[in-house]
Formats: C-alpha cells, sequence, structure tokens
C-alpha cells in the first residue's frame, strides 16, 4: 500500500470533508500530559486518497525527528488551531520510528509505528475489565427476588482475548478502525462560508498576423573590360646591313624558335547574396479595465441560548 503526500498526490481526496490544508502547522499536543508534541508537517493518503497519517515534526520535544500520527488518534480543534493526539506519550515518540521519505515507508515499516499504538490500547482494555459478580437478573421483580443471604461468589475473570494477527498480504486499514477511522466526534467543524467576487482573465485568440517573404526577379547587366594579348611580328633592315662577320662570329642554329606566352582575360560573372534590410516584428500590449457587478453571500453564526428559548416559548 503506498502512501503520498497530499500536495503530491495526483487524484482528487476521497476524504473532503477533512479541511486538510487548514491542519497543516497546527501544533500538535498529548492529551495525556497536555505538553506540546510538535506540529504538523503534511498528511500522508494512500492510493485510494484516504487519510492515514498525519506528518508530525517534534521539534524540541524530541528534536530533530519526524513519526506519523495515525488520523484515528488526532482529535482536531480548529479553533485553536490544535491536534489533540490520543493516549500519545512521549516513551511512545520516542519509540516511533524516524520518518525519512516515502521510499523507505513499506509494510514492515508501518508495522513499527503500528506495533506502537496498539500497545497502550490493549494494555487499558485489560485495566478497565473488572470482574462481574453474580447477582438476581435484571428483569426479575424485586417481590420476587430471594432476598436469603447468601456468600457471594464472583464469576470468574473473562479470558483476556488474543491479540489480533495481521499478514502483510490480507492487511487493510480498515482492520484498525481506532487507528484510521476519522469519527465525525473528533474530525467534526462548523464552517461559515462566504462569497468572494474573484476575478480571473482568460487569453483568448482575437486575430492573426501573417508576416512572410517572397522572392522577385529582375534582369540585371553588368559590363567587364577584359584583356587579351596578341603577338606583333616586325621585320627591320639593321643599319649595318651588309657588313663582314667574322669566321667565328656566325652561329647558325638549325630549328631555332623563339616562344611568346599570349593570355587573355574572361569574365567571372556570379550571384552572391547580400543582407539588404532588416525587419523586426513585436507585439504591444494595451490594458484596459473591465468592471463587474455581483452579489455576494456571507453566512454569520446564529447562537440561541436556553433561556432565550424560554422567553420565546413564554
Amino acid at each position: 500500500m503506498a502512501l503520498y503526500k497530499l500536495r503530491d498526490f495526483a487524484g482528487d481526496s476521497r476524504d473532503a470533508d477533512f479541511d486538510n490544508y487548514e491542519i497543516r502547522d497546527f501544533d500538535v499536543y498529548s492529551d495525556i500530559s497536555n505538553e506540546k508534541v510538535g506540529t504538523v508537517k503534511d498528511i500522508l493518503v494512500d492510493d485510494a486518497g484516504r487519510f492515514r497519517y498525519l506528518l508530525v515534526d517534534t521539534g524540541f520535544w524530541i528534536f530533530g525527528k519526524q513519526v506519523l500520527l495515525p488520523v484515528g488518534r488526532s482529535r482536531i480543534s480548529y479553533g485553536d488551531r490544535t491536534v489533540y493526539a490520543t493516549g500519545l506519550s512521549r516513551e511512545q515518540v520516542e519509540s516511533l520510528p524516524d520518518f525519512d521519505d516515502l521510499e523507505r515507508i513499506d509494510y514492515d515499516y508501518e508495522e513499527q509505528v503500528r506495533g506502537v499504538y496498539r500497545t497502550p490500547l490493549a494494555e487499558r482494555s485489560l485495566d478497565t475489565a473488572t470482574p462481574l459478580e453474580a447477582s438476581a437478573p435484571l428483569d426479575t421483580p424485586r417481590a420476587y427476588a430471594d432476598t436469603t443471604p447468601r456468600a457471594t461468589t464472583p464469576a470468574p475473570a473473562p479470558a483476556p482475548a488474543p491479540k489480533p494477527t495481521y499478514d502483510r498480504n490480507t492487511y487493510t486499514y480498515e482492520k484498525e478502525p481506532d487507528l484510521y477511522d476519522m469519527s465525525e466526534q473528533n474530525h467534526q467543524n462548523l464552517k461559515l462560508y462566504e462569497e468572494r467576487l474573484v476575478a480571473n482573465k482568460t487569453r483568448v485568440k482575437t486575430g492573426e498576423v501573417a508576416i512572410g517573404k517572397h522572392v522577385e526577379t529582375t534582369q540585371a547587366q553588368v559590363s567587364v573590360p577584359v584583356e587579351k594579348e596578341r603577338v606583333v611580328i616586325e621585320r627591320t633592315t639593321p643599319t649595318d646591313a651588309g657588313r663582314k662577320v667574322a669566321p667565328g662570329d656566325a652561329d647558325f642554329r638549325e630549328g631555332e624558335v623563339a616562344r611568346v606566352d599570349v593570355y587573355e582575360e574572361t569574365p567571372d560573372i556570379r550571384k552572391e547574396a547580400f543582407v539588404r534590410e532588416e525587419v523586426n516584428v513585436t507585439k504591444v500590449t494595451e490594458q484596459d479595465t473591465v468592471e463587474a457587478q455581483e452579489t455576494l453571500r456571507r453566512e454569520e453564526l446564529d447562537i440561541n441560548k436556553d433561556d432565550q428559548l424560554r422567553n420565546r416559548r413564554s
């Protein structure tokens, strides 16, 4: 049986009459010694949303300890913002296992808690059991009752009832109503309600503005000057034409060739994208005030005393 903190429980609580959020931070007192035990820090519920435990921080009473108090052992006073722990003693609190987190709560852990709260009730029931004396039946007329003096023999005391045993596979909280039932006597309260005007705002879509872009095409023309080389061959007659050349100066070569590289420029035209303009899209909130008027109701407490009732009758 898994337990959850009330604020983490996803479903709606079935114990709606238990004003769960009011009792958080209520002081917890023992109804035996009237000592302050601690403060309610949270409420633990089961899978069905039933309240099962109050998580109590003992504070300075037993420093640094948090313990579980079954809801059936609590008596709540909303006017005093106080929870009275029924039959809770300091020794019990010291014997209770410390609450660390929900991950370590299992059947064995709860059995440790329940074992501490079961013991005093069992002892109390045995102490208050008194043997009954033998006597005449209650419905026997006094005139016919035997008045002869005789020695009265006390009836034997009834054998103590065997302590119930519990099994982890069949255990349910309903088997121990003294620990988990929320009686009307201990948990009842009278609430006075009033209506309040709560103004909320709902965001409604009233329109849509679509901002997009499209591509337009244009014809562009560009002129690029280019250069190219050409070879110019010019034949001239030297001024010393006809001069005799010495035999060693004449160098006749077969197949001699003069090579000249010729270049020309070709246009390199391509398209590149550039940022032309930037558009910023923002929204501006305009405020307006809407006024509303409603009729509100509120409950007041009526107290009628006995003397007032007698005066009315007379």
